[in-house]
């Protein structure tokens, strides 16, 4: 076994590879960017050293810096988690050329699945069933439209070299088919430097389900059953779940005798995943395999109780694996929700700063122990409270993964976990996962890959979070202020007959963004420790379990638990529980009535500035001072966690001043642009 390994990523995965290092006795060497010298990874690791800038190509793309922080610590492997290098043919042979271990497959096996083309008529080889398709380059959009007339639309052209979504386009007639080819070629070229593409046909309505493999070096591979990833926005999962609500036994069984196939056709020898693309009836298609660890790996060790770090370490050490195929369990459900820095009520842009408050769910399991019986919550995570979300990565904050007994158990557990975990600073999609949680198609398990753009077509708002009992969120409010009022009554030097009185008749005021109010009645009357609250006539027992000061508060409702968050902001008490949010005024009956009388004071009118949607860096401004400009014309350029964000013009106008420049750091809000 090696004693010493480098991680070659940062973040969660890197966090993740040093767990289980650490348990199975193997030193630690991390490397990091200017931008991560404070990162959690870095703290965690034994040793660390420091390979370059914040960009990702001067840093954890740059190979040879990561060579020489292996020769300077003088490491025997090195794990390349996922992303960056991971399945980079070249890099793994490098790793191997230094006479190190690359803790992955072997460059060959990169090699072979990292082209698209040639990875199809691989696996038509080893008799893997592919969508049908045009397997060979195109040379012209006139070639295109004869190939996808042949399939039969829709078709979908996808790049050779392609991974995230880029390059790829779904065609529904010649028209499109020869933009998509110019866009797609185009789009492979600038991100991939290889502008390649084929044309296979488009499932409708279908379902992206993977298996998960893994082989050694002595010819032995088997598959730990499949994870469902379907619940994607714009080509990125959001939600994973193992096993599939989906499928059946047999096709379950088919689908993973395929993925073995196709992973000994490229002697492959460490942990992989083969994609499927799957039909309503269930008919399943080679998409694409990843010779690398994947995000949602956590699911499949809930139902397996393997770390596959663990068995991807044993494997590049030369181990023989411990088990059979009928040895390997399936037990009971697990889902992992990804927890992104992005703001979901400003169309998902990135969000950066730093982490004020960060508090995640309290975890009953971790990656590298054994799994607790009757399921649990482990969070995988790369940050910190204090610490920064940085604009050159990705926007991952956490993972949060839970098990239980089936998929409604798991459902319930992961609803529970998002009410538990509290991040401020920075915006998170909590609300969104939230939303996709309760919706009836994913509870159901009636979903496909475009169960988000059908559900969600105009984006998403706070209105698409509607609350089961949105008369508790109300009820949450008045026992907090009740509670709130109780506290300061305790303050000792009051004046002798004028005491605090508390009541227990109060006015929860809502107001809109127009200024519209409601106003609700509530009675709060405290009793044995608990409170009888009544909101529109209906009067429950509420009892808090945990003190008021934490903005994650538990308690017991009617005798069933709840977790929410409370939180006083100015004069109000936001209140957060299932994806819904209400910010309540608390008053007693006649400050309600004064209250009311007060004007509202309408937000400013921001319609003459242009505003940074998110925190970045400005790359470009492309308007000058005294410049006419028409309604979407393009005005900048902002760039942040490997996104390109162009501002464009809403209505015609005259540019007054520019108010940033070019290469600067932009915070949310603030002002680019001012027009006449």
């Amino acid at each position: 076994m090696f004693r010493k390994m480098l991680i070659a990523n940062r973040g969660e995965i890197a966090c993740r590879v040093i767990r289980t290092a650490r348990r199975m006795g193997i030193g630690t060497v991390a490397v990091y960017s200017e931008a991560d010298r404070d990162a959690r990874h870095v703290s965690l690791a034994d040793e660390s050293v420091c390979i370059g800038p914040p960009p990702s190509h001067e840093s954890y793309l740059a190979a040879d810096k990561i060579l020489a922080a292996c020769r300077q610590k003088g490491v025997e492997a090195v794990h390349p988690g996922y992303g960056f290098l991971s399945e980079n043919e070249a890099f793994a042979r490098r790793i191997e050329e230094e006479g190190l271990v690359f803790i992955g497959p072997k460059h060959c096996s990169i090699a072979a699945m990292g082209d698209k083309i040639a990875a199809r008529k691989l696996a038509e080889k080893a008799r893997v069933t592919t969508i049908p398709g045009w397997n060979d380059v195109i040379e012209s959009p006139g070639q295109a439209v004869k190939i996808a007339n042949d399939i039969g639309y829709p078709v979908m052209i996808k790049a050779s070299a392609g991974g995230g979504g880029k390059g790829l386009r779904v065609a529904w007639n010649d028209r499109e088919t020869v933009d998509g080819f110019s866009s797609c070629r185009s789009e492979a070229r600038n991100s991939f430097g290889d502008d390649r593409v084929f044309i296979e046909k488009f499932i409708e309505e279908p379902r992206h389900i993977e298996i998960q493999v893994l082989g050694d070096s002595h010819g032995n591979c088997v598959y730990l059953w499949e994870r469902e990833c379907s619940i994607q926005r714009r080509h990125q999962k959001l939600i994973e779940e193992a096993p599939s609500p989906f499928i059946s036994e047999a096709t379950r069984t088919a689908m993973g005798e395929q993925a073995v196939a196709l992973a000994k056709a490229v002697r492959y020898q460490s942990a992989g995943t083969v994609e499927f693309v799957v039909a309503r009836d269930e008919g399943f298609y080679f998409l694409e395999m990843n010779t690398r660890l994947q995000v949602e790996h956590p699911v499949t060790e809930c139902i397996t109780g393997l770390d596959l770090v663990e068995q991807m370490i044993r494997v590049a050490a030369g181990e023989k694996l411990g088990f059979k195929q009928s040895d390997i369990p399936r037990k009971g459900w697990a889902l992992e929700c990804r927890i992104n820095a992005e703001d979901p009520f400003r169309n998902f842009l990135p969000s950066t700063g730093r982490l004020v408050k960060y508090r995640p769910p309290e975890q009953t399991m971790e990656a590298s122990l054994p799994m607790p019986e009757g399921g649990g919550v482990r969070v995988d995570t790369g940050v910190y409270e204090g610490g920064e979300i940085p604009m050159y990565y990705d926007s991952m904050i956490a993972k949060l993964v839970v098990h239980g007994t089936d998929r409604n158990d798991a459902i319930r557990r992961m609803r529970e976990a998002l009410n538990a975990f509290v991040i401020r600073g920075v915006s998170s999609n909590i609300a969104f996962q939230a939303a996709l949680l309760a919706h009836p198609g994913f509870v159901s398990g009636q979903f496909n890959t475009g169960f988000i753009a059908e559900h969600y077509p105009q984006g998403f708002s706070a209105a698409l979070v509607p609350h089961d009992e949105p008369d508790f969120l109300l009820a949450l409010a008045g026992a907090a202020h009740r509670w709130m009022r109780e506290r300061a009554a305790r303050i000792t030097g009051q004046l002798p007959g004028h005491e605090m009185q508390i009541g227990e008749e109060f006015v929860a005021v809502l107001t809109d963004a127009q200024g519209q109010r409601t106003q609700t009645a509530i009675r709060v009357a405290p009793g044995n420790g608990s409170y009888a609250v009544t909101v529109n006539g209906r009067t429950r027992h509420l009892r808090f379990t945990a003190p008021l000061r934490d903005i994650r508060v538990t308690g017991e409702i009617d005798g069933e638990p709840f977790t929410a968050q409370i939180e006083r902001v100015g004069l109000h008490y936001r209140i957060i529980h299932n994806g819904a949010q209400i910010d309540a005024r608390v008053l007693s009956k006649r400050a309600a009535e004064l209250e009311a009388m007060m004007p509202f004071k309408a937000p400013p009118d921001l319609s003459k500035f242009l505003l940074s949607p998110m925190p970045g860096l400005l790359a470009d401004v492309s308007v000058q001072p005294g410049q006419k400009v028409l309604a979407g014309e393009r005005l900048a350029v902002i760039e942040a966690m490997k996104m390109e964000n162009v501002l464009v013009a809403q209505q015609d106008g005259v540019v007054a001043r520019v108010a940033a420049n070019k290469g600067e750091s932009l915070a949310v809000d603030q002002v680019i642009l001012e027009f006449e």
